[in-house]
């Protein structure tokens, strides 16, 4: 008897785990982004944590509460975050205030990429920022546009092709001594064929590097029938999406802007966290 009740147990205390599983599973990051023309409900990826936990932290300080939507392109995105834009007067350009800090990067482009209604974090671009950090404050909300395979051809190509000039500029800078010896010594045939070599070593790292850039499928499947912005795969850090309210973010690109892509009309936001 003793045993049979043992074994019961067992059984009961299995389930309850299963469940209790499931429900974590489950149990996503909502966060509502009210405004004016409507809310925008969002998720936030568990798998970009630093960029998660960030987000939850300024919505629970009532940080974004009164900020606007700065910036907005149609058939590109809505970007909003910076702290100057509170109370800002009109025509002012905004988009270069910040929370005071970067957060590293979590840029995972083959799982979580600028699909329609991604949320992705802005960020400083350019030599400046070689690691991607992102803004801590600022994102952005994908609305995008369809493209065709041939497009993604391109932006394919275009992507490698900067990553096989970044290799090519590391590779140069650590044989400049060499160079310049060729260079001093008035060598030309022996600098041609020094680069030469630098170029093979160049195209030898591109090759076997896993950062070389192809849209998988599931991709191209998305980008070419529901859409996005595919040229920021890879550069920009998206942690989260649009479950309800991509109506509004259509609404809101609709808006008239100035020449620096603030609305003519203060878009506020509030957020609030879901659960």
């Amino acid at each position: 008897m003793k045993i049979k009740v043992l074994l019961v147990a067992m059984i009961l205390s299995v389930v309850v785990s299963s469940c209790n599983n499931v429900n974590k599973k489950g149990n996503d990051t909502l966060v509502t982004i009210q405004t004016e023309y409507g809310n925008i409900k969002v998720k936030l990826y568990d798998e970009t944590p630093e960029h998660k936990n960030n987000f939850v932290k300024l919505v629970n300080e009532h940080f974004y509460d009164g900020l606007l939507f700065h910036r907005v392109i149609k058939n590109f995105m809505i970007q909003g975050g910076d702290p100057s834009s509170k109370g800002a007067e009109p025509g002012k350009r905004l988009g270069g205030g910040s929370a005071g800090y970067t957060i590293q990067a979590e840029i995972m482009p083959y799982k979580y990429f600028h699909k329609r209604g991604a949320l992705a974090a802005a960020r400083t671009g350019g030599p400046g920022n070689p690691e991607k950090r992102s803004s801590g404050s600022q994102f952005y909300i994908v609305q995008g546009h369809t493209f065709t395979n041939g497009q993604l051809d391109t932006l394919e190509t275009t992507k490698n092709a900067q990553l096989k000039n970044h290799l090519l500029k590391e590779c140069l800078d650590k044989s400049k001594d060499d160079l310049m010896h060729f260079r001093e010594k008035g060598d030309q045939a022996g600098f041609n064929i020094r680069v030469a070599e630098i170029r093979g070593e160049a195209d030898s790292l591109f090759n076997s590097s896993s950062d070389k850039f192809a849209y998988t499928p599931e991709q191209r499947e998305i980008y070419t029938t529901i859409g996005g912005y595919p040229s920021l795969d890879n550069d920009y850090t998206v942690f989260g999406e649009v479950v309800e309210g991509m109506d509004i973010v259509d609404k809101i690109t609709e808006v008239e802007t100035d020449k620096y892509n603030r609305p003519l009309e203060d878009i506020a936001m509030e957020i609030k966290l879901d659960n």
